[in-house]
């Protein structure tokens, strides 16, 4: 699985069964890294620890994938991306399975980890996969398909999580997430066509990209966006109750429907991303952000809440394959550098919106948590929009 490769993956070829394949993936890395969200009081109660300690789980895990992202693609320069993309799925079948089986913390963490390298060496490579097997042309649409495991994975993993770890307790639900990667390889074996790496690459062509004023502009722009998303909707619970006082049945019907439009807004990405970048760039920031604003003015209504929800949801689906989109374009030469350096922004993203968030919800409320948010996302949007229109 560690053969170094020289000859390029064919020309012109195209192969949305492997798009699709990587998308299975997606759907299983993304579960996974979800899934002790819904599970963590049983098992910090098994492991005879806090819910708090249990919670670093998910901390480990990204600073796994931050580091993965970028620096695997590096080390594995000379690498078929077939293999490293088989062995990063394998990697995370072995993490699943260490988990459900983990008789204390630190196996637990460590399996965390692993899962954590994998998911971000993975998401590094797999727009530069992506770009071979389809036209530049539907780049986008292809984007689309991965992203939809990546939107699936985000609604299903934590009610999933919830009602299998009630009947089959937690370690059975890891099994599961072990099972869907199981499922992702298979297809994957059968559809991956070899597949070789950059021509440049290495640590030396992650510092050229660093170095590009139009990359680090447009890093900037997703920070913005990522940050603003996660500055809101970490706390949408206590914002949405604020401002209507809703029940928790009512929140799992909202956050269906945050889902469901979130899941539209991906399906509609991809076209939009091949046929009007910067419109795309501007647009979907701009949408989730008036949703945002639209749970503090309208939230007091019951339609109004819900719209906002949908407005926020579909805003935000279109997030990811115009950001991803958008670096492929902006540096078609570096691809696997500038995924993983979109990879450690998302992530960096995440903690940076839920600690600014979490000091506006307890210095001033939740709907400044939205608003801030709010700010964040469209001024992402206009800088990434400002930053060079790619071509």
């Amino acid at each position: 699985m560690i053969n170094s490769v020289t000859a390029p993956a064919a020309p012109g070829r195209t192969s949305w069964a492997g798009v699709v394949s990587l998308s299975l993936g997606f759907f299983a890395f993304v579960m996974s890294e979800f899934l002790p969200a819904s599970l963590l009081p049983r098992i910090a109660g098994e492991l005879g620890v806090s819910p708090g300690t249990a919670g670093q789980t998910v901390t480990v895990t990204a600073v796994g994938a931050v580091l993965s992202g970028l620096l695997l693609p590096a080390w594995l320069r000379h690498v078929d991306r077939r293999h490293v993309t088989l062995g990063l799925t394998v990697a995370a079948i072995v993490a699943n399975l260490l988990v459900a089986v983990a008789p204390n913390l630190a196996v637990l963490l460590a399996a965390r980890l692993l899962l954590g390298v994998a998911l971000g060496g993975y998401w590094a490579l797999a727009i530069a996969i992506v770009t071979r097997l389809v036209p530049d042309d539907r780049l986008g649409r292809a984007v689309t398909v991965i992203n939809a495991g990546v939107s699936v994975a985000t609604i299903a993993a934590v009610p999933l999580g919830t009602w299998l770890g009630e009947l089959w307790g937690w370690r059975a639900v890891f099994l599961l997430g072990a099972g869907a990667a199981v499922l992702a390889l298979v297809v994957q074996v059968v559809t991956l066509p070899r597949v070789a790496p950059e021509s440049v690459g290495g640590l030396r062509a992650l510092g050229s990209a660093l170095r590009s004023g139009v990359l680090l502009l447009g890093l900037t722009a997703i920070l913005l966006i990522a940050a603003g998303q996660f500055t809101g909707f970490t706390y949408i619970r206590p914002a949405a109750e604020s401002v209507s006082g809703i029940d928790a049945g009512g929140l799992a019907v909202l956050l269906l429907v945050y889902g469901i439009a979130n899941v539209l807004g991906t399906a509609l990405s991809g076209f939009l991303v091949d046929r009007a970048m910067r419109v795309a760039a501007v647009g979907f920031p701009a949408v989730f952000g008036a949703g945002m604003l639209a749970m503090v003015v309208l939230g007091g209504s019951t339609i109004g809440l819900f719209a906002a929800a949908a407005l926020w949801g579909f805003g935000f689906g279109g997030v990811p394959t115009t950001t991803q989109t958008w670096g492929a374009r902006a540096d078609p030469e570096r691809l696997e550098q500038v995924g993983g350096l979109t990879v450690a922004v998302f992530q960096i993203a995440i903690a940076l919106g839920a600690v600014v968030g979490g000091l506006l919800v307890d210095g001033a409320g939740a709907t400044a948590a939205l608003i801030t948010g709010s700010i964040g996302a469209v001024s992402g949007g206009i800088l990434l929009a400002a930053a060079r229109r790619p071509t």
